[in-house]
């Protein structure tokens, strides 16, 4: 059964999977697909066009923490969720917050902090306001000894590090202000950084965001 990861490099959430696998050591493919696409033989495999989707072999699964729970299920070698059912769970709580409390929020800032778009001041402010709230509740249950959750690497890691990275750089810019820097992210991200995993994943990123760069250029 050939895994097959489908989505492109620069997306984080692609990179959350991407990473994921690289981790586990599962061998697989990637193909480049365009999120939103609206061709029937991506809403096939991904109801809303939506990436990253991942190709099992036997059938489709969408939705990031979808595909981490397949892979986990399915592939149980060099386990990112612990055995311990408390601890796993304190684990996929580590990840809803990421996305859901810091990424979600943050990406109404993406448009101006990184697509040369505009964000009106009370969407910022709003944005300030919950996103300051969600880095609150995540620094609670963070860890960062050295993994986000704890003495051992989990797929709360394969979120941070894709995801925090893009959420501090986007309050940088748009409040001139990194609104995560009480907690150790920048140590943390460059530690990781010195995994093979890691590096790949940033390299492939550094890459695919060149290509969206020249590729929205020459539309201009």
């Amino acid at each position: 059964m050939t895994l097959k990861l489908c989505g492109f490099s620069a997306s984080n959430y692609y990179n959350q999977v991407k990473l994921q696998l690289l981790e586990k050591q599962l061998p697989f493919e990637e193909e480049m697909v365009r999120t939103g696409s609206t061709d029937a033989s991506v809403l096939d495999r991904s109801p809303m066009g939506k990436v990253p989707f991942l190709d099992t072999g036997i059938g489709c699964i969408s939705e990031s923490m979808a595909c981490a729970e397949f892979l986990e299920a399915a592939y149980p070698q060099h386990a990112l969720l612990p055995a311990d059912p408390f601890a796993a769970a304190k684990v996929r709580e580590l990840v809803i917050y990421t996305e859901l409390h810091l990424e979600l929020v943050a990406r109404e800032l993406y448009a101006e902090a990184y697509f040369g778009g505009t964000v009106s001041d009370e969407t910022k402010e709003r944005v300030r306001r919950r996103l300051s709230r969600g880095v609150e509740g995540f620094a609670r249950i963070a860890m960062f000894k050295p993994f986000v959750a704890g003495d051992q690497f989990t797929l709360a890691d394969c979120a941070a590090i894709v995801h925090l990275p893009v959420v501090a750089g986007a309050a940088k810019i748009i409040y001139g202000e990194d609104l995560l820097a009480a907690l150790p992210v920048k140590d943390y991200i460059k530690a990781m950084g010195e995994r093979p995993a890691v590096a790949r994943v940033n390299a492939d990123r550094k890459t695919d965001t060149q290509r969206m760069m020249a590729e929205n250029a020459a539309k201009r």
